[in-house]
């Protein structure tokens, strides 16, 4: 299994830790998913995988809601899951203008094709793009996703840019 970036959990090691078993119990299904794993062969962010932002999304979300006695089940299960399609929307022309708005709807779709989905989730992957999906987000868990995927996104961006300047660095020196 992936690791969530950032974090020092060693997601191989689910006996050590007791809220790591408890979200990889929420997301070990769609993790052994093969339109799940596919993910991980798509750029999302930089060098960082579609599969790789997904578990980070749905980790950091999985322990905010945690935390804050939220539906942490869903928001694990929703972080995974939004983005869930299967085309680069850089290369096609038309997808560029609307891609934040339309990749919620194929997500949910391809979602709905491999497991149910509670209200919660289904809110949670439709406007995770809010406000480029114009309809604000129902439920609490679909904020925290919502706002924890703009800070993943800003990470994962900002991991290459770090390591190319720490590589620059030590070249110069």
């Amino acid at each position: 299994m992936h690791k969530a970036i950032g974090s020092k959990k060693d997601f191989g090691n689910l006996s050590e830790d007791e809220l790591l078993a408890e979200y990889n119990e929420c997301v070990q299904d769609l993790l052994d998913h093969e339109m799940v794993r596919k993910m991980d062969s798509f750029v999302q962010h930089c060098n960082t995988s579609r599969l790789q932002h997904s578990i980070n999304v749905s980790y950091y979300s999985f322990l905010v809601c945690y935390r804050m006695g939220w539906d942490y089940r869903s928001a694990a299960r929703a972080g995974l899951l939004h983005d869930l399609f299967f085309y680069d929307w850089r290369t096609k022309k038309g997808l560029r203008t609307h891609h934040a708005s339309w990749h919620p709807r194929v997500a949910l779709d391809n979602a709905r094709k491999i497991t149910e989905l509670n209200k919660v989730e289904k809110d949670a992957i439709s406007k995770h793009m809010w406000p480029c999906t114009l309809v604000p987000p129902r439920y609490i868990e679909s904020y925290v996703i919502t706002f924890v995927d703009k800070v993943c996104a800003v990470f994962e961006v900002a991991e290459r840019k770090y390591k190319g300047i720490r590589v620059g660095k030590v070249a110069v020196s």
